[in-house]
């Protein structure tokens, strides 16, 4: 059973579209001339923050938190709740390679981008997603 906690608190009614970073992100791949759609349902349930069509490029913003971060993700779990937010951010992990072989398998190219990179450099980040669509330009 949850227990809710102070230290929780500010978890509640975090936005799971159009987040900061997403957004950012966005801006600067749209910058590069790179055009997008935004929350297309690709294959199954799976639904990419934005995805570039034109290359068949499916684009994830993950949150550090949320997707457990190598870097800022949390290490250890305490609390009443330990044992579930663990399984939840392993939970959200098995999902997205899941999406990402699904979308693989379906002939999609899928790039995730951490939120700490778009905080650190977002036209870097930008040019990470860029990079992606070379191939296909001399096509």
């Amino acid at each position: 059973m949850w227990t809710p906690t102070a230290e929780g608190a500010h978890l509640r009614g975090r936005r799971t579209k159009d987040t900061k970073p997403e957004v950012e992100l966005r801006h600067a791949v749209h910058a590069l001339g790179l055009r997008y759609r935004l929350h297309r349902t690709v294959v199954g349930r799976c639904s990419p923050d934005f995805v570039l069509p034109r290359w068949r490029l499916a684009v994830f913003v993950d949150g550090c938190f949320w997707h457990a971060c190598p870097l800022h993700g949390p290490k250890v779990f305490r609390g009443p709740n330990a044992e579930r937010w663990k399984d939840k951010l392993a939970m959200n992990q098995a999902r997205d390679e899941r999406n990402n072989q699904a979308l693989r398998e379906a002939g999609w190219n899928v790039v995730r981008v951490w939120e700490c990179e778009v905080r650190l450099d977002v036209h870097a980040a930008a040019q990470r997603v860029e990079a992606l669509t070379w191939p296909t330009l001399t096509d």
